[in-house]
């Protein structure tokens, strides 16, 4: 699972990065409100954690913007705002929840827990299901089928394909896969990429006479109909 933080307190942004890392998640930060608002809106994410005081663009001015554009993203407000009224229009202003500061960190696992049960019981098809011409991603039952054969893919693999799909039609760059599918933050100048599109491409074209996966020569790669 992915989160998304939105956090000017470098003591609070290392806290919470640092636990949320421990329990299994893959987690980004940003210290102000403008880049925070670029992230949540280039990147997909399960889960948004949001600061409501922030340089730039404050949190509830963020979660009001994606949702006028759509973006459903579950978004847990932090404050230290923490009367009845600042609540109501935190949640009001389309947060999902809303902690109060100082906070314990095994409350904010659990509530970010339950924002994504939720939103993934909740999900529709169209987000839960994925396509691009004749191949199909179940994300709920973790399938992939093409023309309704199987095909069999190891976690990485999955992965890496989910997000492609997720970006179809967009060229997915090397950078975008490091940080995205394997979380790092830098190019460890090897070829773990090419060898993953490889094995990739080689299980879903396997008696197909068309690739998905198009390389996009000094650019990345992209999947469309």
């Amino acid at each position: 699972m992915k989160l998304l933080l939105i956090e000017d307190d470098a003591q609070v942004a290392s806290y919470v990065s640092k636990g949320m890392q421990e329990a299994g998640y893959i987690i980004d930060h940003a210290d102000n409100g403008k880049d925070g608002l670029f992230l949540a809106t280039t990147e997909y994410y399960d889960a948004l954690i949001v600061d409501r005081m922030l340089p730039a663009l404050d949190g509830l001015t963020i979660i009001k913007t994606l949702r006028g554009a759509g973006n459903t993203t579950p978004a847990l407000i932090l404050s230290a705002l923490g009367e009845v009224d600042d609540r109501v229009k935190g949640l009001r202003s389309g947060g999902d929840d809303y902690l109060v500061k100082p906070f314990a960190f095994e409350e904010l696992l659990a509530r970010i827990e339950i924002l994504a049960r939720r939103s993934a019981q909740s999900a529709d098809g169209a987000d839960t299901k994925m396509c691009a011409g004749d191949l199909e991603m179940d994300l709920l039952a973790r399938r992939v089928t093409r023309q309704g054969k199987d095909i069999d893919l190891q976690s990485r693999e999955f992965s890496l394909l989910e997000y492609i799909l997720r970006n179809k039609g967009k060229v997915v760059t090397r950078t975008m896969l490091l940080e995205n599918v394997w979380d790092y933050h830098f190019d460890p100048q090897t070829n773990v990429i090419d060898v993953h599109i490889s094995r990739l491409r080689s299980k879903i074209d396997k008696g197909f006479s068309t690739s998905l996966i198009r390389t996009v020569r000094g650019a990345g790669y992209i999947i469309d109909d």
